[in-house]
């Protein structure tokens, strides 16, 4: 435990304008005056993948022992209370407890994989939103060019759409309903480039990273660009245990009487169980092995409580592919 390595903990709230840092006494906890003793430390940062980023990279140029603490649930600080101070000191007694804490994500391409997801995923909504405005738009069309938009598949639709034009002899709710409609579908077809610009540029950072992700059934560059984020480096998840419970399919008891049970997880990474939920559903319909293993388990279990089983299997077999390969490039 750190509480038997160090003399102090260092905690940081971390916003963007300031960090507030608190120095906590090890192994009791006391908070110290704000100034820094002389000994052996390590730093526990609140929000070390967004604004204590900076932080981060600098502590760790400097050879600084880090590691990063979760924000405190919202129904805890309604108990607690909540201000820049105390949120140090809690940051900083985290490390006292019995938890270890993760290490922060590291590596150049890591990053380049993460700042490359958010990218997509932003223009993967601009273009389902877009869709869903343009058919709303066709539904409340002028009867002629909704009878001929209605039933056109995506592609045709988008094609058409775009080479609407102006009519001199339209009505103006007409002329709008053009306008608009060929703007929905421009920038739909425009937001499916930049999808698929920054997603190749994500599978070279895969095959960079973990060219053998992609070999696994269900996983393309972006679940297994997903799951490197999540892992990152060998040492900041301590265990497959650890990280089947960041991705939130650690088995949670739900027991109570005589009734013995367990339930999904609500916590952790949800884009990391999103990705592994992902993986779970292609298996399910094109993995015969992965079918005969359901069949076996809804036998005695209900379909859910398979799937959930199936999570936790899956989070223990990437997670050890990931532990076990030749160091990564960075």
């Amino acid at each position: 435990m750190v509480a038997g390595e160090v003399d102090y903990v260092v905690g940081v709230d971390t916003h963007l304008d300031e960090h507030v840092l608190t120095v906590v006494a090890s192994p009791g906890g006391a908070v110290l005056a704000q100034r820094y003793a002389s000994g052996a430390r390590v730093w526990a940062i609140e929000g070390a993948g967004h604004y204590g980023a900076g932080l981060v990279r600098h502590l760790s140029e400097h050879n600084e022992a880090v590691l990063e603490v979760g924000r405190l649930p919202r129904n805890e600080r309604r108990l607690r209370g909540k201000d820049d101070q105390l949120d140090a000191v809690r940051a900083a007694r985290a490390a006292f407890t019995s938890e270890p804490l993760a290490l922060p994500r590291s590596g150049q391409r890591r990053e380049a994989l993460r700042l490359l997801l958010v990218g997509r995923r932003s223009a993967v909504d601009v273009r389902r939103e877009s869709l869903v405005q343009l058919r709303s738009v066709i539904v409340t069309a002028p009867d002629a060019l909704r009878d001929e938009l209605r039933g056109l598949p995506v592609q045709r639709l988008l094609d058409r759409c775009n080479r609407l034009r102006r009519s001199t002899g339209a009505a103006p709710d007409e002329l709008a309903t053009r306008l608009v409609l060929r703007s929905l579908a421009r920038r739909s077809v425009a937001a499916t480039a930049e999808a698929d610009e920054l997603e190749h540029e994500i599978l070279i950072h895969v095959r960079a990273l973990a060219p053998q992700l992609l070999d696994e059934p269900g996983v393309g560059p972006i679940v297994a660009a997903q799951l490197i984020i999540a892992w990152s480096h060998p040492g900041r998840v301590r265990s497959e245990a650890a990280f089947a419970r960041l991705a939130g399919v650690a088995p949670i008891p739900a027991s109570s009487g005589q009734t013995t049970r367990h339930r999904l997880s609500r916590g952790g990474d949800r884009q990391l169980n999103r990705a592994l939920h992902t993986v779970v559903l292609h298996r399910r319909q094109h993995d015969p092995t992965t079918q005969a293993y359901i069949e076996r388990r809804v036998a005695g279990k209900s379909r859910r409580d398979a799937t959930r089983l199936l999570k936790r299997y899956l989070a223990r077999h990437l997670y050890r592919l990931l532990q076990n390969q030749e160091p990564l490039m960075a």
